[in-house]
């Protein structure tokens, strides 16, 4: 009598176990997701810009010596979260410690789902659950840009991420709940505002830092852009939603140009890094930003003004 039921016990815990494996498995992209796309090194300069990669991928700032070029990512910033911290990795051309040997589809897989060469989920540090919404274009485009850039030989750093965390296994869950493609802002938008929601939403990844998480580090997309607190230090990001920010079209665009605000304050922190890259974009990009942050819905928070 006993045994019947401790074989049905072993089958349903097999059965869970080889559930949660095919939940928690990376799922890369199809073979073929970039067939036929030809990358252009002069289109990928703009989107290297969009996406800010020099702003978390450059070596940074330390004593006695200035912050490598935009161009040199050897990586090495730090990055603190209430998972631990995260360092971010040399994305150089370097064949040996970064990403030189990548493929296009490699890159997509790594934008799009979170997924290494090697079959390895990354951490959402890296902010793929944004960059799933780019265009496959625009990635065989970055790649293209990428391997024009300096060689850096520094190697990447581990993260320093304690247990449970650390098992990467689990990140398969956190993609199955929250990697989303869906935009945030939908609706019947211009077509500058679907230009800026492209820009904000994929490239530039705004919500990352501006949109608050829950306890799993999920995006709470209901307050898209309402502010969130600064991890692993004081301060918060500020609410860029119309509730907030109640600058015009063309307030917001000079900002994004110079960092200047209305009162004539400017950007600082990681925000000024933001700034280098967008100052390099087309005028019309910025005011199509700009444009897309003025639909957002608002959403009331006591966060400070940018």
């Amino acid at each position: 009598m006993l045994r019947p039921v401790l074989i049905g016990i072993a089958a349903l815990a097999a059965a869970a176990l080889a559930g949660v494996f095919a939940l928690t498995r990376p799922a890369p992209l199809p073979a073929d997701a970039m067939a036929g796309l030809v990358g252009d090194a002069g289109r990928g300069a703009v989107v290297f810009r969009a996406g800010g990669c020099a702003a978390c991928h450059r070596a940074p700032e330390v004593a006695g010596r200035p912050p490598a070029p935009d161009t040199e990512l050897g990586g090495g910033m730090r990055f603190a979260s209430p998972f631990g911290t995260f360092i971010a990795p040399n994305i150089s051309p370097d064949l040996t410690q970064g990403i030189g040997g990548w493929s296009v589809l490699d890159l997509a897989n790594a934008m799009q789902r979170g997924v290494s060469p090697d079959g390895r989920h990354y951490y959402p540090v890296f902010p793929y659950a944004s960059y799933i919404r780019a265009e496959p274009q625009d990635i065989a485009d970055l790649h293209a840009y990428l391997l024009t850039l300096p060689p850096v030989a520094t190697p990447s750093l581990p993260h320093e991420v304690g247990f449970p965390f650390s098992v990467r296994r689990g990140l398969g869950l956190w993609k199955w709940r929250y990697l989303d493609p869906a935009w945030v802002v939908a609706g019947d938008l211009s077509p500058e505002e679907t230009r800026g929601r492209y820009l904000a939403e994929a490239l530039g990844h705004c919500g990352e830092c501006h949109s608050p998480r829950d306890r799993f580090g999920g995006i709470i997309r209901a307050r898209w852009l309402s502010g969130a607190p600064v991890p692993g230090a004081k301060g918060s990001f500020p609410n860029i939603t119309p509730a907030r920010l109640d600058w015009s079209v063309a307030d917001i665009t000079e900002y994004l140009t110079s960092g200047f605000t209305p009162d004539y304050d400017s950007a600082g922190g990681h925000m000024a890094l933001v700034i280098e890259n967008t100052a390099h974009l087309p005028q019309a990009d910025r005011a199509a930003i700009a444009a897309y942050l003025k639909r957002v819905p608002p959403v009331a928070s006591p966060a400070a003004a940018p």
